[in-house]
């Protein structure tokens, strides 16, 4: 697919770039020289294909996945995995990583002095069905600190990864939350030159999905090209 010069505006517009400086570890990370591009093969025109017999019980549902249930407030996420003329992508499999709703990570590199919980490990994977869609019940996370800058909080999020059918490699993005007062002042979220493109990071409170005495419902739906694609951290147009 070739594009115009006013697509090719809009990608670049909608993506992060490599390089944000208010994103400080963007600074060692961002290539310091031009990419080369590698000659294509047939094989990375296919993309691996995940079965239901990939993952094992209770992986879409992180509330499930211990003795006891983890502290804070449950949330069912859903949503829908479409290329940009509305096809669904199906097969694929989603990974999604998040802190508790303390704030804090399952990692031994998180030195985040708030609790663990011992009912809540953060992680999660589903694959998207005939319609592409899928659904996770988790836990909401918490806002951290990271450092980044003076007085540095991340917006409560959660991490997805995307790998398999029709994707030709591991797609990571995030999903923030509506309203939520942090994302103003979180560099991750404002690299992202348009707007309109940041707000499709931020999930739809979802009513129907919301269930009585059990949990509220959000909606994030990721398209994956085209001018109005999700927003990811490792790609480029």
């Amino acid at each position: 697919m070739t594009h115009s010069a006013e697509d090719r505006r809009v990608l670049l517009a909608s993506q992060p770039p490599y390089l944000h400086p208010p994103y400080v570890s963007s600074k060692k990370r961002a290539p310091a020289r031009p990419l080369v591009a590698l000659p294509s093969a047939l094989a990375s025109f296919k993309g691996p294909v995940f079965g239901q017999d990939s993952l094992q019980p209770g992986d879409c549902d992180l509330t499930k996945q211990h003795s006891g249930e983890p502290l804070g407030e449950r949330i069912i996420v859903i949503g829908k995995v479409t290329d940009d003329d509305g096809h669904p992508v199906r097969g694929a499999l989603i990974e999604i990583w998040q802190a508790n709703a303390a704030g804090r990570y399952k990692h031994k590199n998180d030195s985040h002095a708030a609790p663990l919980d011992p009912n809540f490990s953060g992680c999660g994977r589903v694959i998207t069905d005939n319609e592409g869609r899928y659904s996770f019940v988790s836990i909401k996370p918490g806002a951290y600190p990271w450092r980044n800058h003076e007085n540095a909080w991340r917006p409560a999020h959660i991490h997805f990864s995307l790998f398999g059918a029709g994707i030709l490699s591991r797609l990571v993005t995030q999903m923030y939350f509506p309203n939520d007062p942090l994302l103003p002042f979180d560099p991750i979220y404002n690299s992202i030159p348009d707007e309109s493109a940041r707000q499709r990071l931020v999930s739809q409170f979802d009513w129907a999905t919301t269930q009585p005495e059990h949990a509220l419902g959000y909606r994030f739906d990721v398209i994956l090209r085209g001018n109005r694609s999700t927003p990811m951290e490792n790609t480029r147009p």
